[in-house]
Formats: structure tokens, sequence, C-alpha cells
């Protein structure tokens, strides 16, 4: 005898609650890192809430990762998914887009992040961080993620859009910064909030890209800008001075946001665990401290692989990401209908102890080939998300995270300064709270 399985329209909602009228859980959510943990606890890895006007779905863990980001993908729309605050400050860039036109940008953009671009990008990647090294030596004491911050939006600016270093990317990463302040704030648009401050800054930025976009169509250059200039499709089409802007704005936010968070991470975890440090160090000894960083010599540091993918793993810059339903489905026998928004969530799937035994040490060995705890199929490992839409300029991000790391090991030493909160809030990415205040000084 067949059982018939009952529809979608049957099962219940997910458990949870929906808070306030409209604003639901919202201040909950921005404010309590521990808001999904919590709700994880009392319902399970799936719990339905209410996010900035939205009734919104939780789902965590390795399976629901990809159940929404490979397997049921059709079900999902990326531009539905995200507050408007970033539909508005972000503007409609590959973020935000989908099918047809997603997949054309897409491959129009993935030049300026793979092969021989990477290649290109080492020298000016290790010039500005050893500019930034000097400065830190004579500072001494520091507060360290702010600098970071500055550190790697020159790279990505440079790189990204030709800017010149010193005060031009100064200004620019100043500017960003009040943009990036205003995608986790209520959108109210007059001049003296903080959204308001930030629709200012994403006019500024707009500007100054445009004219940069203008230079690079009457004089092409090697800058990922200048790649998509004179990027074309199969049929000749170019992107439009519109359509280069929002890009160039988008690849700006994504080249340094999270890299800055897992830089900080990375410092703050090695400063925690001595003994990693020193073994860090002494493969930069094995390869030498006076041997050129290039393409060669990082395939070497494969110990520095491990410590990164540990603080990949443990320290993911985003706690996951939002989604548009756009056809009802059930999981783990609950429906969640049609027009709500589902948040996926990282941290779950990296601290799972079936996969990642003692998952709150931070143990660099779980990722050497003899042990490997974790198979990326199986979406245990999910920091630059994953399925066809994996993080565009994933390379480019570890090459700059492990150049920055093999500068510091082979010539600085950090301290961590006392009496200091290293809580890390994970809104807008994940920092420590009091900025990672260290003693600095050269080896």
């Amino acid at each position: 005898m067949t059982i018939e399985q009952p529809a979608t329209s049957a099962l219940p909602l997910p458990p949870g609650k929906s808070g306030l009228p409209w604003i639901g859980e919202t201040i909950a959510f921005l404010t309590d890192p521990d808001f999904a943990n919590k709700r994880r606890q009392q319902y399970g890895a799936i719990f339905r809430t209410h996010l900035v006007g939205r009734p919104t779905v939780v789902m965590s863990g390795a399976v629901a990762n990809k159940f929404i980001l490979a397997t049921n993908f059709d079900k999902f729309s990326w531009r539905d998914g995200w507050p408007d605050n970033f539909k508005e400050l972000l503007g409609a860039s590959l973020f935000l887009q989908e099918g047809a036109e997603h997949q054309r940008n897409r491959k129009l953009l993935m030049p300026a992040f793979h092969g021989k671009a990477l290649t290109n990008y080492v020298t000016t990647m290790t010039e500005i961080t050893d500019r930034y090294l000097t400065k830190w030596e004579q500072i001494s004491d520091l507060t360290w993620f702010p600098e970071l911050k500055n550190l790697t939006f020159e790279i990505a600016s440079v790189l990204l859009i030709g800017s010149e270093p010193g005060a031009e990317t100064t200004e620019l990463s100043r500017l960003f910064t009040e943009l990036t302040n205003g995608l986790f704030t209520i959108p109210l648009n007059w001049s003296y909030t903080t959204y308001g401050r930030a629709i200012a800054a994403r006019d500024k930025l707009l500007a100054h890209i445009e004219q940069v976009v203008l230079e690079r169509q009457q004089q092409p250059s090697q800058d990922a800008l200048g790649l998509l200039v004179q990027s074309q499709d199969e049929e000749g089409n170019r992107l439009s001075v519109a359509e280069l802007k929002v890009q160039a704005l988008l690849l700006l936010f994504a080249g340094h946001e999270t890299t800055t968070s897992l830089v900080a991470s990375l410092c703050l975890a090695l400063a925690q665990h001595p003994e990693i440090l020193a073994t860090a160090r002494a493969e930069q000894e094995r390869i030498g401290r006076d041997t050129p960083i290039s393409i060669e010599s990082l395939k070497q540091m494969t110990y520095l692989d491990r410590v990164l993918r540990e603080v990949e793993r443990m320290y993911p810059p985003v706690g996951g990401g939002f989604r548009g339903v756009v056809t009802e489905f059930e999981f783990n026998g609950y429906r969640v209908p049609k027009g709500w928004q589902v948040l996926y969530r990282i941290p779950e799937a990296h601290f799972d102890p079936e996969v990642y035994p003692e998952p709150n040490s931070f143990d660099p060995e779980r990722f050497n080939p003899d042990r490997y705890e974790y198979k990326p199929s199986d979406y245990t490992f999910a920091t630059y998300g994953g399925g066809s839409r994996i993080c565009i300029g994933m390379a480019f991000a570890q090459m700059e995270l492990k150049i920055i790391a093999a500068m510091l090991l082979r010539r600085n030493c950090w301290e961590l300064v006392p009496n200091q909160n290293l809580t890390l809030d994970p809104i807008p990415t994940l920092h420590p709270r009091d900025g990672l205040k260290v003693k600095f000084y050269k080896l």
C-alpha cells in the first residue's frame, strides 16, 4: 500500500514568534549576537521570526546550506532577499542580479579575479602592505581594525579602480565607511541620520567612479575596472557606464569589507595562540624571509593555508545570507510560504561537532590533508557561500589575506593590549568591539 505524502500546504509553519507589529524581532536581531543560537536551541534547525517588515525563516546547518545554495536554488531569489537598504546603497549590481543577466555579468567580471589578473596583483598588494607595516611600526600603539580597513580598502581601490594611494584612497575609504554604516540601520533619508549620510556618501562614490569609468574608456588600463570596460560578451555587448558604476561600487564593497574582518580575526587568533604563531613563522623562515612573495612562493605556505582556513571556519565575516522565497517549499517537515524570506546561517555548520571535533578550539591541523574534516560538497564550510553563486572574489580575497599574513609573520610582532573588550560584534561584519588594540613592532 502506498502512503500519500501530505501536500506542502497542509504542513505546519516552522516554530517561532513574530515579535512586535512590523518591526518584529529586528532590534534583537541587530543587537544580540546570540539571536540565532538562542532560538535554534529553543526551536531547532529551522524557526520563524519577523525581520524588517517581513516574515523570515532561519535555516541552519550544512543540510540547510546545501538546500538553499545548491539543490533547491531555483526556489529562491537573491534580489528579493536583501533589505531595501542594500538595494538603494549598492544599486542593481551583480549582488542583486539573477538569471541570464547575472550569468552574463558574472562572466564579464570573472577575468578581473582569476588567472593572469591575480598574478598581476601580487606586486601591488605587497607594496601597499609594506608601506602600512612601516607606518604601524612607527606608531607602535595601534587600534588596529580601522587601520586594517584602510589597508584592505587601498588595495581594493588601487587594483579594482586604479585609485591613487594616499589622500584619494583615504577619502574614498571614509566615504565607504559612511555607506557601510547605512546598510543595517533604519532607512530615514535625512542629512543628519546615519542613512542620510550613507546616501550622500554613495552619491560621492558613484560620481568618482563615473569619472574613472570615462577615463578608462578613453585610456584602457589593467586594473579590474579597465578590464571590465574592455570586456564584452559573445555578441559584442559591453557594460554601459551606469552598469559599470554599480558593479565597481560593489567590487569596492566586497573587495575589502569581509577581508578586513578576516585579517583582524587572523591577527587576534595568532596573538591568542602563540604556539600556532610560532609554527607559522617557522614556515616563513624555511621558505626564506627575503624570498620575494609570488604566486610560486605562496603555494609553498601550506601551514599558513591551514591557519587561514581555520580562521575562515571559526570567524566567518558574515553570519549568512538572505533569500526571497519564490516557490513554497518543505524543509524538515515544515512549510515555508512563497513571499517570505529565508536566512541561511554559516556558523552552525562551521561549529558542528559531528564534522569538526572540538569545534571551539582553534586547530589548523583539522585542514591537514591527512585529516581533512570536511568536504566542500557537503556545505559544512560556507564562508564564501556556495553553489553557482559562490563569491566571485574568493581567490582575490584569499590571496590578499595570505600575502598580508605572510608579510606580518616575516616582519612583525604584536601583543594584545590588556583590559580591552575583544567581543566580536557581527554587524556589519565580524569585528572586535574595541577595535583590536595592540602594541606593534618590528622583529
